[in-house]
């Protein structure tokens, strides 16, 4: 292996570079399988790196599989399958439509060779704590989606910084060595609503149904983007809990829902009335999905694009990049409003 020397300029740890040098060394065929590296005390007297960062780049590619040692010889390149090496667990809130398309774009980037596992919580904290605790040992890297509207930082932080990815919501309390791929979502929803404003303004208000009757979670950062587009714009609107009664539905009102449920059933009573949607009532829904784009000639869309997040994810997982990073929004125009 050729010396190592950090990258002062790259906001990457030094150990984490140095473990993507080893790796990269031996994709290009530097080091092979059953070759010796050099010591803990050669990498750091050559790199000027402290033993502990070596001790630290070398412990994780033991774990990883890539490395082993020998007492009092040192250590060796045990496999040179660099895919192979990784044991991920996936923990979601629930299985949505547009969550199956970031999952299948996530397990496409990985590739063949690596394992994951999904799993869900449903928004049960008791559940999310035993799945990640009784899972702790058994996977090397874990994806996780915290959406609880109680701080769950303190269950995050039994897992270790350097093998986990907090996915789709932010945690706030947690500083720029994590990794975090988030959406922000007050940004996401006022930016969408402000694109789709003029057609907003057709309609007397704009109501926001919620999911207060389902696994579906909606994050505070959607009330507050929500509110803060009606009122800077002078929009009349209201926050109505749940759409089960036909009669919640009124002529000259636009409404932003995201259950798929909701989506049907309001579908259903407009035909019902013959109403008309676009003209006598408008309908936008958050998240985009295959469905939405041919449902009633079109439903229109203020959406995360999934499959982009899921790619991304996977190039974090696979590089260990750390930092916060926030995925592409975008409001798409259809028939519907």
């Amino acid at each position: 292996m050729k010396n190592f020397t950090s990258v002062s300029s790259s906001s990457k740890p030094k150990f984490q570079q140095l473990i993507e040098h080893i790796i990269n060394s031996i994709e290009d065929g530097n080091l092979v399988r059953g070759q010796r590296l050099p010591s803990i005390n050669e990498v750091s007297e050559s790199s000027g790196m402290a033993r502990m960062t070596v001790t630290k780049a070398y412990d994780e590619l033991r774990e990883l599989g890539l490395v082993t040692s020998h007492h009092g010889k040192g250590f060796y390149v045990a496999s040179t399958d660099t895919r192979n090496q990784l044991n991920v667990f996936v923990l979601f809130d629930a299985l949505t439509p547009f969550k199956e398309i970031l999952y299948d774009s996530l397990i496409e980037e990985l590739g063949e060779g690596i394992n994951v596992n999904i799993f869900f919580h449903h928004h049960n904290l008791k559940v999310f704590e035993n799945l990640l605790m009784n899972n702790l040992g058994n996977y090397n890297f874990f994806v996780v989606m915290p959406h609880f509207k109680e701080d769950v930082t303190h269950i995050l932080q039994k897992l270790p910084k350097e093998k986990l990815l907090i996915l789709d919501i932010d945690a706030p309390t947690l500083g720029d060595d994590y990794a975090i791929l988030c959406q922000d979502f007050e940004q996401n929803i006022f930016q969408g609503l402000t694109e789709a404003k003029t057609l907003i303004s057709k309609y007397q208000t704009l109501s926001l149904v919620l999911s207060s009757k389902s696994f579906q979670y909606t994050p505070v950062g959607i009330i507050n983007g929500f509110e803060r587009f009606c009122n800077e714009n002078n929009i009349s609107y209201e926050i109505i809990s749940n759409l089960e009664e036909e009669e919640h539905l009124q002529k000259d009102h636009a409404y932003l829902v995201f259950r798929e449920n909701d989506l049907v059933r309001f579908i259903n009573w407009s035909n019902k009335k013959n109403w008309k949607l676009g003209e006598d009532i408008g309908l936008l829904s958050y998240d985009d999905t295959p469905i939405k784009e041919i449902l009633a000639e079109g439903i229109s869309v203020i959406s995360n694009d999934f499959s982009i997040m899921g790619k991304r994810a996977a190039q974090m997982i696979i590089s260990r990049e750390k930092g916060r990073f926030v995925n592409a929004c975008y409001f798409i125009q259809r028939k519907s409003l």
